[in-house]
């Protein structure tokens, strides 16, 4: 990628500027300056040319067209360090345009600082220009890759306290591309989701914010309680709406946090996402996203408390902003009210195809089973094997209740389950029979066969 890109042995071109950055064809005794710097570059001396450039700097290190000059001819070189010191701390992208961002962000992705990358590609993003829109989204796809690989910066800065450990803390964020309660029935997609085809929309649900919660670390190493659940029931519920709709390809969006000393938990957010996050989200989902969906969630004296906001990821703006209040007598109408006014906006239509989509009669205990059904996945699939799971009481009655009247909730309780049965649990919902159709039948068939196998 860019003047890093060196499979097949040849020395790439300096990055040209942009049409915003032209070079000067002149300039006194600045160009031959840097030609004469550049001459020693190629004969391998560095300090030699950083001389020179330290000479330029101070005389023009304001000019668009030096910095992408020495930029380019660093990086062409495979100096990606003096970019960093020299370039980076002088870079405005409004002065000097994108050209010298560019060369920027690819010395960062080659010295594995994922970090100081995303903000550059970030302030690249806010400059609009469609015409580097592809070569953008490639970055991201580069700094995903050092973020999965757990890559650390070359040199990561010290204190008096000694070296710093780099990404001591990681965050994983968990894309859930199908309704949570569907995993386990993969034998029957064709039976139960609508086919997913043509052109759609991409849009992304967001595990909640919590601002305010108090002891946030020490919350993440408790068992979860029902502020937790709903930071993450709310976007799955939602997710799984949009998955019953032919226009929306949706994933719902969660997060993991891998801490040095305590292990993995699941994560709790204390701030709303900002741009910096959806672009990592971006960078991260696989597939260019259309919107994302972000928000916060806060509870006090027995009151709900929702703000969302929809993004539209072309430009990275604000489009829509929902509000909720709700108490446990009103959170079934309320909730109904959200879901109706965001399928109204977003021109949700439903599915005709696969398993036929209402929603649920009683949101409130829709979502604790959601929520509970998230929390025994990441049991199963991505917690380690010495937490100790636990089966939430309020599930009994309510998953039960749904169960009963919905084919949709008839298949998350079998699910469900039989999750919990695996994990060593009761199985929560077991004393009223789900509503049974040839595809719930089904799904009890393949769940016995499934579960008789991991015995």
């Amino acid at each position: 990628m860019g003047f890093f890109d060196r499979s097949d042995g040849k020395k790439p071109a300096p990055l040209p500027a942009s049409a915003g950055d032209p070079v000067a064809p002149s300039a006194g005794g600045i160009m031959p300056q840097l030609a004469a710097a550049r001459e020693k570059l190629e004969a391998n001396d560095l300090p030699g040319a950083l001389a020179l450039y330290e000479q330029v700097l101070a005389d023009a290190g304001d000019r668009a067209d030096v910095l992408v000059a020495i930029s380019g001819d660093l990086g062409s070189n495979n100096h990606v360090k003096p970019i960093i010191q020299l370039i980076a701390p002088r870079y405005d992208a409004q002065r000097h345009g994108p050209a010298t961002g560019l060369n920027v962000l690819q010395a960062y992705l080659a010295a594995h600082d994922a970090g100081a990358a995303q903000h550059v590609l970030d302030i690249l993003f806010s400059l609009n220009r469609p015409e580097l829109e592809e070569r953008l989204y490639g970055f991201s796809n580069a700094i995903a890759e050092l973020i999965a690989q757990g890559a650390v910066p070359d040199e990561a800065p010290a204190n008096e306290d000694g070296p710093v450990m780099a990404a001591e803390l990681k965050v994983a964020l968990i894309t859930i591309s199908k309704p949570i309660w569907f995993y386990g029935l993969e034998p029957l997609a064709s039976e139960i989701l609508p086919p997913k085809e043509g052109r759609l929309r991409r849009v992304a649900f967001a595990q909640l914010a919590l601002p305010g919660l108090k002891n946030i670390a020490e919350a993440m190493t408790q068992p979860e309680d029902d502020l937790g659940r709903l930071s993450r029931a709310l976007p799955l519920w939602l997710a799984e709406t949009f998955y019953f709709s032919p226009h929306y390809s949706p994933i719902a969006v969660v997060g993991v946090l891998d801490h040095p000393e305590t292990g993995k938990h699941p994560m709790l957010f204390e701030a709303e996402w900002t741009t910096d996050n959806l672009h990592q989200l971006a960078a991260t989902s696989g597939e260019k996203l259309d919107y994302v969906f972000t928000g916060a969630l806060q509870h006090s004296a027995g009151v709900y408390e929702l703000h969302l906001r929809v993004w539209d990821m072309k430009k990275f703006r604000e489009r829509k902003a929902f509000a909720l209040r709700w108490t446990p007598a009103t959170a079934d109408a309320e909730l109904t009210k959200l879901h109706e006014a965001i399928r109204a906006f977003m021109e949700w239509e439903p599915e005709k195809r696969g398993l036929a989509y209402a929603p649920p009669a009683k949101p409130g205990a829709w979502l604790d089973a959601l929520g509970a059904s998230l929390g025994f996945f990441l049991l199963e699939k991505v917690l380690p094997p010495t937490t100790t799971p636990t089966a939430p009481d309020f599930l009994n009655a309510g998953t039960a209740q749904l169960a009963a009247g919905s084919e949709a909730a008839a298949l998350a309780s079998l699910t469900l389950r039989s999750r919990a049965t695996r994990l060593g649990l009761t199985a929560p919902g077991g004393e009223v029979k789900p509503m049974s159709t040839p595809r719930v039948e089904q799904a009890q068939q393949t769940l016995a066969w499934i579960d008789s196998r991991k015995k």
